[in-house]
């Protein structure tokens, strides 16, 4: 998801709820979505977000070339409901969901590049409505230390089914076919600064081999 969110509603007035039809009202210059009737203006996304969604998008688009699964990107509307109208960074959709205008329903797979200013909004807001919305498979990116996080849907809520850094190669459970290599997708991003502090596996000073 970009990098910004903007709710456009004061948090002491009562929350207004729009539909689908709302949108072309709203700013053209936004990107929008709706959750629960309540419109987020989404910023322009950073060059780190935008090539690691072009990364993934390769991966995906080469693994589901000879099939009848669709690899989307975002700017695109999956309408789940009148009320609750996304643009996640990814879908892959397998059925005739996918219209011309937007993609009707939940999408086998969704895809979105966290930031710091879309933690909330992707980890609870929109996992919450790929949940109970049926997403099967939803997968949480995040670019820098690169992790991403595969989430399937029991029916109930999402459960984690497996977390993949750098090092990996991510592996679907919806579409058990589907891999990823993650360092070769990392090594096609731009350099990022070390992590201060970050816990890496190193010696004590004083001890001695076990």
């Amino acid at each position: 998801m970009s990098r910004g969110i903007l709710e456009i509603h004061s948090m002491d007035a009562p929350l207004p709820h729009y539909t689908y039809t709302d949108l072309e009202k709203f700013d053209p210059n936004k990107r929008w979505e709706l959750i629960d009737g309540i419109p987020y203006a989404m910023s322009s996304p950073t060059l780190a977000h935008q090539l690691l969604v072009g990364e993934l998008y390769l991966a995906l688009r080469q693994h589901f070339k000879k099939g009848p699964c669709k690899v989307i990107l975002a700017p695109f509307d999956v309408k789940i409901s009148d009320h609750n109208v996304v643009q996640p960074d990814l879908l892959v959709s397998c059925t005739d969901r996918l219209q011309f205008h937007y993609h009707e329903g939940a999408p086998e797979l969704a895809i979105e590049v966290l930031s710091q200013s879309t933690l909330r909004h992707d980890r609870v807001r929109k996992l919450n409505l790929y949940a109970r919305s049926g997403v099967q498979e939803y997968w949480m990116v995040t670019p820098h230390p690169l992790l991403i996080e595969v989430l399937g849907n029991t029916g109930e809520g999402f459960l984690v089914r497996g977390s993949f850094t750098q090092d990996d190669k991510l592996r679907s459970f919806v579409f058990p076919e589907l891999t990823i290599d993650l360092a070769q997708l990392l090594a096609a991003l731009p350099p990022q600064p070390p992590i201060e502090g970050e816990v890496r596996e190193t010696a004590p000073v004083y001890a001695t081999t076990p």
